[in-house]
């Protein structure tokens, strides 16, 4: 659907009579200098084909922006800059990073913005764009700048909640109980490849937004690039962090695992030598030889016994002092 269409001038939305999926009339009433934003949200085939014709958009970036899936990338087809941005958002119930995808056309005197997916929307960077007029005066290198601001603005939101995440499973390692933390850990893995793969593409368009080099986006706004482009730097380092933090919390859970085998088998071993002297005992007792040392004594039986349960108690105690029981 077509979420908004409007015509900017100086910093400042201009009315414009016409319904907001008017696109021609949107366009027809920009002057010299004015630039128009047209903002989709997972259109249809006709509506992105009626936004192609009229900016003339090259039919390889429709197709792109039409499929989505598309890895974060910045390519030109003639004068229309095409920037691809993965959107992140986290599901705490399901440890899940789940993504969507905006694509932007950006012209000399127009945006088109194409998202995908329930992630970052872009209605309320629109609204904060429209209060600051000397920033939205750079025109349509503004809009680019907001977009990227709030996308990688998720991006932190979800390294935060990653590292709850990641904490709680470190604490969980550690604790004196005992867990089963592999299922977590290989999930939060999976899904620190999946911010990877959003994040760390998008550090180059960054660096080249903020040295001015690109055609299209006014030197001027490079400053603003700047701070984009360290948060990208942040993100990406803190998800490296988190990655390998995991990957330590895995090692340190197999470690805990062998050294609970460990004690289980000491444990059993000990056990096991503690029955072993009574079943000796009783096995010697119990062979029928005529002529046993006790076997016609009335207290034999009593005086096996408490042999049994005097030669249980001292292995117990050696055992117990040692550390195996």
């Amino acid at each position: 659907m077509i979420v908004d269409s409007a015509l900017y001038r100086n910093g400042t939305r201009v009315s414009v009579d016409c319904a907001k999926d008017d696109l021609a009339s949107v366009r027809d009433a920009a002057a010299e200098g004015d630039f128009v934003w047209v903002g989709l949200h997972q259109p249809t085939e006709q509506e992105l084909d009626q936004a192609a014709k009229l900016f003339e958009l090259h039919p390889l970036a429709v197709e792109d922006a039409l499929h989505a899936h598309q890895r974060p990338k910045l390519e030109r087809y003639d004068s229309v800059l095409f920037l691809v941005l993965k959107t992140l958002w986290y599901v705490d119930e399901r440890d899940a990073v789940e993504t969507g995808e905006i694509q932007l056309f950006v012209g000399e005197d127009f945006v088109v913005s194409v998202r995908h997916g329930e992630g970052t929307e872009l209605h309320t960077a629109r609204i904060d764009l429209e209060q600051r007029t000397q920033v939205l005066g750079h025109g349509p290198s503004a809009v680019v700048y907001a977009v990227c601001d709030r996308v990688v603005d998720s991006y932190g939101e979800v390294a935060a909640s990653l590292e709850v995440d990641v904490d709680e499973v470190e604490h969980s390692v550690f604790s004196p109980t005992r867990s089963d933390d592999a299922v977590r850990i290989y999930v939060l893995k999976r899904e620190m490849a999946e911010a990877r793969r959003a994040v760390n593409p998008l550090k180059e368009p960054m660096k080249r937004f903020a040295a001015g080099t690109v055609p299209g986006v006014t030197p001027e706004s490079a400053p603003f690039f700047r701070d984009v482009a360290d948060h990208v730097a942040r993100v990406s380092e803190a998800i490296d962090s988190l990655d390998s933090l995991l990957s330590t919390a895995f090692d340190a859970h197999l470690a805990r695992i062998s050294i609970q085998q460990n004690d289980d088998v000491r444990k059993i071993s000990a056990w096991v030598a503690i029955a072993a002297v009574g079943t000796f005992i009783a096995g010697v007792y119990g062979m029928n030889f005529d002529y046993m040392p006790e076997l016609e004594w009335r207290y034999g039986y009593f005086a096996v016994l408490g042999l049994m349960l005097v030669a249980s108690v001292v292995l117990y105690r050696l055992f117990k002092r040692s550390g195996w029981l």
